[in-house]
């Protein structure tokens, strides 16, 4: 796009005065930096894509009340994790990591384990033992 064409809509980085920083081509051809306010269909776009991962977030965080999942599940969706992701971070197997899902296993596992999950979500084993939705 051409530097005139550089998108200056409503959104949510005009708000806090901020502005993104995207390439576009100026007045020789050449391509340069500009900045944008915002742009309507990716405003639209982030804002769908979050309205989504909150509602996984709140279906999540109800499959922990009924006894379906335990709470790393929960804080895996809370922290906008996959199972790859998460794996990596407590550097254990995906096989594993989706065996401490089922709330029978969570229940039996040690400390040093959950303290590994602790640390990939920033909180404290008692916050990861004790979760109540």
């Amino acid at each position: 796009m051409k530097i005139f064409e550089v998108p200056q809509d409503e959104s949510s980085l005009s708000k806090g005065n901020m502005k993104e920083l995207i390439y576009a081509i100026d007045h020789n051809g050449d391509y340069t930096t500009a900045q944008s306010s915002g742009w309507t269909p990716k405003t639209i776009a982030l804002s769908n894509a979050i309205a989504e991962i909150e509602d996984r977030v709140a279906e999540t965080k109800l499959r922990v009340v009924k006894g379906e999942v335990s709470p790393i599940a929960y804080f895996m969706e809370l922290h906008r994790m996959d199972l790859n992701i998460l794996s990596e971070y407590v550097g254990m197997w995906q096989w594993r990591v989706r065996r401490h899902f089922k709330p029978a296993v969570f229940a039996g596992m040690n400390d040093r384990i959950l303290q590994k999950y602790a640390t990939a979500f920033d909180i404290t084993i008692a916050e990861l033992k004790y979760f109540k939705a």
